[in-house]
């Protein structure tokens, strides 16, 4: 144990912009895209501690996963555990993942325990149906994973594109509603009626040939054209789920349609939401969007946000306490 030392973690949200192949008729079954944004974020730090203690929004959730992760690896020390900032848990961001993932990677790193994040993941029961937040949590940017087989212990990701420096994303977070999540998703997916093959079908087509295309190239308008279509489509399945509405959050979809009618390009909701997003080709399309939200109310009851991609994984300090030696490197950088 080294006396004093400190782990911090700083970990980006996610967008789940939606999944390949809900059929499975190939053998492989989910697939999903994805892409790292700069807010909101989880950070926290770790220490040994005389005495265990937690606090910080959601230290409940993080200080089961450090309990797990202490009887996995028969560590007897004591933690001071703080969660400075929080990514809202169930909104279709990532909190979960992204929260593991970060306890993980400090416990790690205080104990002196080699790297091995497709450990932590099997440990902490990650990735179950997604790759994406460990995807970014690891290396940011855009990804796509390919789904899970009979075999896969974490969804192979089969393409990472940087995103575009100058788009932005618009978010709209709704506090009054939470999204799908634990028995009810695993409810929700067992009450649906088998996906259809030709639109997942269409849907990996639009992907492959239209969406990534379009991303590589920089051009937002079938990018945009692109995602719009693939959040139609899965919206349109989950709605039998979500109270028969493409969208979890009735204030979010009447947002969105006005974005839509106002050029906001690829609307959608992220994953089973109630977050929802937009993109724009630059900084002045969204505040332009943004402003026209606000001039409609949506300011009263939506968390109105601009944000960008990120093209990196998570930030790791780690540091004596009084500050006077500190270790900073990015997790591309330790995988």
């Amino acid at each position: 144990m080294v006396e004093g030392r400190k782990v911090v973690i700083s970990a980006a949200a996610r967008l789940h912009l939606g999944f390949l192949d809900l059929n499975g008729g190939l053998g492989r079954r989910f697939g999903s895209i994805g892409v790292a944004i700069d807010g909101p974020i989880t950070r926290l730090s770790l220490r040994h501690a005389r005495q265990p203690r937690a606090h910080g929004p959601d230290s409940e959730r993080a200080s089961v996963h450090l309990a797990v992760l202490a009887r996995r690896f028969g560590t007897t020390n004591f933690y001071a555990l703080h969660i400075h900032e929080a990514i809202p848990a169930h909104t279709g961001l990532g909190s979960g993942t992204t929260l593991a993932l970060a306890v993980a990677e400090a416990f790690r790193r205080l104990e002196g325990l080699r790297n091995d994040w497709r450990e932590d993941i099997r440990t902490l029961a990650r990735g179950q149906r997604s790759g994406i937040g460990i995807a970014v949590f690891r290396n940011g940017g855009f990804v796509v994973d390919g789904g899970r087989g009979p075999e896969t212990v974490e969804p192979p990701i089969t393409t990472r594109l940087p995103f575009p420096r100058n788009w932005r994303i618009l978010l709209l977070q709704d506090a009054s509603t939470h999204g799908i999540h634990g028995d009810q998703e695993r409810a929700a997916f067992s009450a649906l009626a088998a996906f259809d093959e030709a639109e997942a079908d269409r849907i990996c087509r639009l992907v492959l040939m239209q969406l990534l295309p379009a991303l590589a190239e920089e051009r937002i308008v079938p990018f945009g054209e692109a995602v719009r279509s693939i959040q139609e489509r899965l919206g349109d399945y989950f709605a039998p789920v979500q109270r028969g509405r493409r969208f979890a959050s009735p204030t979010v979809s009447a947002a969105l349609d006005i974005l839509r009618r106002e050029g906001a390009h690829g609307v959608g909701q992220s994953s089973w939401g109630p977050t929802g997003f937009a993109f724009s080709e630059n900084l002045a399309m969204a505040e332009r969007l943004e402003e026209v939200l606000r001039r409609e109310g949506f300011a009263r009851s939506l968390d109105i946000s601009i944000r960008r991609g990120v093209n990196r994984g998570a930030r790791i300090d780690a540091r004596e306490e009084d500050d006077s030696v500190m270790q900073e490197s990015e997790l591309t950088r330790i995988n």
